[in-house]
């Protein structure tokens, strides 16, 4: 096996580092040294429950036990979706200075190899995903041809981004129907707000690869919005907000919700702000606080939910 090469963008000194040598190339392929994408994966689950719950009686085992299926759910997809990326860019990897390093073009994991931990991770996942209602293992289903479709895209069009916004985001959908056995405008609301919130944080990861993706010829929003990426950001992470804020509006949710989705709009707007696109570190730094962005918005909905559920429980609704 050839050694263990560590990306670029990898977080230092992660547990990974601590793990025995033959198994690091394969957590680093799933990025278990970059833990942010499971977040982003997971958040828009958990955002889905929350608001799914809104105007509900809040069964707490039930809420609780979803979430830790979509958690696990989230991890086990993430990195079988970055194996199946990784298969399919390992050609274009090997020639990007930030990605040359990953498991597949530094040699330290084989294509057969790859696919063989790809099934497993995806086995998890079927696991996790056959443990809700007949109707979101239908729509989990479904999921896959955007998941499938997403690492060839950057070669057909300069919206990449976008697919990834609907693959990522797909839980929000998921979340509201593991509750409810269907879907409404709620949630499809909630789910336009958080592909546009992808293609915004997306834009932003990929101004890291600018120069590499010219010279590859591959395409990106980055590449596409160029020096007009800033206005562009304003443009989706306002929409954004506005779609959170019509789905709350479609649901019983207390105002409590949209104070919290105040407080996003400033991180998000602060994200734009900060944000030097010709420097790799800072378009890295302000992606990962992404994170917080999701956090934010849970508990926006969690609070909107619980608190008006506390008060309609007070007058007896």
């Amino acid at each position: 096996m050839a050694p263990t090469a560590k990306p670029a963008d990898a977080v230092r000194r992660s547990f990974v580092d601590r793990m025995p040598r033959r198994v690091q190339p394969y957590l680093r392929l799933m990025r278990f040294d970059r833990p942010i994408g499971f977040w982003l994966l997971f958040w828009p689950c958990a955002f889905g429950l929350a608001l799914g719950s809104a105007g509900e009686p809040w069964d707490w085992r039930r809420v609780v036990w979803y979430g830790a299926l979509f958690a696990i759910g989230a991890v086990a997809m993430r990195g079988a979706g970055c194996v199946w990326n990784d298969i399919a860019d390992r050609d274009i990897d090997a020639k990007v200075a930030r990605t040359r390093g990953r498991p597949l073009p530094s040699g330290a994991v084989s294509v057969t190899a790859a696919f063989v931990f790809l099934a497993a991770l995806a086995l998890i996942g079927l696991a996790v995903l056959l443990q809700f209602n007949r109707f979101t293992v239908l729509l989990g289903l479904a999921s896959l041809i955007p998941v499938a479709i997403y690492p060839f895209m950057k070669r057909v069009t300069h919206w990449p981004q976008a697919v990834l916004g609907i693959a990522f985001n797909w839980g929000a959908l998921m979340g509201w129907a593991a509750l409810h056995g269907t879907l409404d405008l709620a949630p499809y609301l909630l789910f336009c707000g958080c592909v546009l919130w992808t293609v915004g944080y997306d834009t932003i990861y990929a101004h890291q690869d600018k120069e590499d993706d010219a010279i590859v010829g591959v395409k990106s929003t980055a590449l596409m919005f160029g020096a007009a990426t800033k206005p562009m950001l304003w443009l989706f992470y306002g929409a954004a907000i506005g779609c959170f804020v019509a789905a709350c509006l479609m649901v019983r949710v207390h105002q409590a919700a949209y104070i919290g989705l105040a407080i996003l709009a400033f991180q998000l707007a602060g994200q734009i702000v900060t944000v030097k696109l010709d420097s790799a570190a800072s378009c890295l730094k302000v992606f990962r606080s992404n994170r917080d962005a999701g956090l934010i918005l849970f508990l926006s909905l969690a609070a909107g939910a619980m608190l008006e559920r506390s008060v309609m429980d007070q007058f007896g609704f």
